[in-house]
């Protein structure tokens, strides 16, 4: 049996392809995923984007679209995927996709390009509580880029560079604009990139730990969403939050569409 799993994100849609694999010996139901496919939309509409995106992780499978025995999707467009057989919030699916990968996980920390989230799961992979900042890219992936951009950096030297510095120098403002104009009088001030580097990554952090602080800390932790592959954000967090460890999954922006697939199968039996 097949599912999939699509989160339209605000950046990209990602696709995961499930197959229930059969093993004998296992005491639960066992799967694999089958492929995961990104894709930006750029100029397409949202209904379009799932479409495409859907049609070619199909095609890189070699899987036919009567073979998915159901589709559920997750994010921002989820309501735009048609052809979707249910919607689930992004906290289902993170809680989800996160256990699954992770079965000691109690506290999910979701980062993605427009918006963040802490999420307190059960042993099941159920979210039972949340707190997010989804009206402020301030605690986001965004805010980090914009900060990049006005360094001159790609987002990749940015949270390089980051690691290369030991100061700590608080930004106050929790507008992107603000910000932005804080990093130019730094600029001005003839201040290191790698010490306005950590001073980004450092509040973006400080947002997020807020957030994740409001449901509890506590299990093992994991970060999920493309800000994973920050590793100066990844180093801001841990001590932000005061732990010694984050797990970062290989694929940390496909963890919500698989908990979308998981979820899917579940439900088909």
């Amino acid at each position: 049996m097949i599912t999939a799993g699509i989160d339209m994100g605000s950046r990209s849609v990602k696709v995961v392809l499930l197959e229930q694999i059969n093993v004998d010996s296992a005491p639960q139901l066992q799967y694999a995923v089958k492929k995961a496919h990104l894709m930006m939309p750029g100029e397409l509409d949202a209904d379009q984007a799932a479409e495409r995106a859907f049609s070619e992780a199909l095609a890189a499978a070699g899987v036919a679209r009567d073979d998915v025995k159901s589709v559920f999707a997750t994010g921002a467009g989820r309501k735009q995927v048609a052809f979707a057989t249910e919607g689930v919030t992004e906290m289902t699916a993170g809680a989800k996709g996160a256990v699954y990968m992770y079965p000691n996980a109690r506290t999910v920390v979701d980062v993605g390009a427009e918006e963040g989230r802490g999420i307190k799961t059960d042993a099941e992979g159920k979210a039972v509580d949340f707190a997010g900042n989804e009206k402020c890219a301030a605690g986001a992936g965004s805010f980090a880029e914009a900060m990049s951009r006005a360094l001159q950096l790609t987002l990749a030297e940015f949270g390089e560079a980051s690691l290369k510095s030991d100061r700590t120098i608080p930004m106050n403002a929790q507008c992107t604009v603000f910000a932005e104009s804080e990093v130019v009088s730094l600029i001005h001030s003839s201040t290191p990139k790698e010490d306005i580097a950590k001073a980004v990554l450092d509040a973006v952090a400080s947002r997020v730990c807020a957030m994740v602080r409001r449901v509890g800390i506590e299990g093992e932790v994991v970060l999920i969403g493309g800000m994973a592959h920050n590793p100066g954000f990844v180093k801001s967090l841990k001590g932000a939050m005061g732990v010694d460890a984050v797990s970062l999954p290989d694929l940390p922006e496909f963890v919500s569409a698989l908990g979308c697939a998981l979820i899917a199968a579940e439900r088909q039996h």
